[in-house]
């Protein structure tokens, strides 16, 4: 049945998470170096994203809705810029800055729309005494309708089960982009969603759709979850929530061009609409949409309210 966008304005976000600054350069390639056998490529542009935490926040903030975004940068270049572009997205910085540590930075180096070469310059946040998130999380909570905690595995959310507990104690729906294989660290949160290698690394191979299921529903009982969404590449995705029939819902990718910050996509959509006070089944269908629209962009994107709403009717008619 045809569904219409709802206004997000009302929703109210809560973003926390290993914040990243995206670098791209952008140049022609036209002969391998004398020096190894390798292509030159001839900068001629230099383009910055916001990357991890900040692509889902820059998501949640192009479909409208209010949000702010808790993360660790540095005292550096990389974190100015990265704030001058959040705050132009529209999403309410609440970042701490880590002296001693550099802004998580991924610079990628792309000729004739292919990526050549990705250097990271990063020193992960997972060894910090203490970093003032949980403090700095704490103090916006009574702002949210819901909260998104964006795992990189590089630091930041080192105390996630405190950020999940303070939540959960405010009634508030936490969705959760996993990392790693200690998912028992996500326990109490709302949904968590992995990818289907990320979901098996934890369960074990998943031969058949009824391993899924069963191996999920006991996921979810385990952890104490109300629902898991699986992310499957070209499959689409599965949702599996306590007393409800399992939801399979096929990819609407016309092209898929790069799946870099698919998951940010996912999760910003799907806690957007959670602040709005949608039910799971019908965010997760947006949220499906919306990952169709983001795969067919170069590099770290985010989906408009209007690209989000033409996605949804080709939905209907495919």
């Amino acid at each position: 049945m045809p569904v219409s966008l709802p206004d997000f304005s009302p929703a109210r976000l809560l973003v926390a998470g290993d914040v990243m600054f995206d670098r791209y350069w952008h140049g022609a390639t036209t002969r391998i170096s004398p020096e190894a056998p390798v292509p030159i490529v001839k900068v001629e542009n230099d383009e910055f994203r916001a990357g991890g935490a900040g692509n889902v926040a820059l998501n949640a903030a192009s479909l409208g809705a209010t949000v702010s975004l808790v993360g660790l940068v540095g005292q550096d270049e990389a974190a100015r810029l990265l704030t001058e572009k959040l705050s132009a997205g529209g999403v309410q910085c609440a970042l701490v800055d880590v002296p001693e540590h550099p802004t998580i930075t991924k610079l990628r180096v792309i000729s004739r729309h292919q990526q050549l070469l990705r250097l990271d310059f990063e020193n992960d946040f997972a060894n910090l005494k203490t970093t003032g998130i949980e403090n700095r999380f704490a103090t916006l909570l009574d702002d949210a309708n819901a909260i998104v905690l964006s795992d990189y595995g590089k630091g930041t959310l080192a105390q996630v089960a405190t950020l999940i507990g303070a939540a959960r104690s405010r009634d508030l729906p936490v969705v959760v982009d996993p990392k790693g294989t200690n998912f028992w660290r996500y326990r109490n949160a709302s949904v968590i969603t992995p990818n289907m290698s990320e979901f098996e690394a934890v369960v074990g191979p998943c031969p058949d759709e009824s391993t899924v299921r069963e191996r999920g529903a006991a996921l979810c009982e385990h952890l104490s979850l109300e629902a898991l969404l699986i992310t499957r590449s070209e499959r689409g995705m599965t949702l599996l929530q306590k007393g409800c029939p399992p939801l399979d819902l096929p990819a609407h990718a016309r092209d898929v061009f790069d799946v870099t910050g698919a998951g940010d996509t996912v999760v910003a959509t799907l806690g957007v609409c959670l602040a709005q006070g949608l039910d799971l089944p019908l965010a997760t269908r947006f949220a499906n949409a919306a990952a169709g629209v983001v795969v067919g962009k170069l590099g770290t994107a985010s989906v408009n309210r209007a690209e989000l709403a033409e996605a949804l009717v080709r939905s209907d008619h495919d």
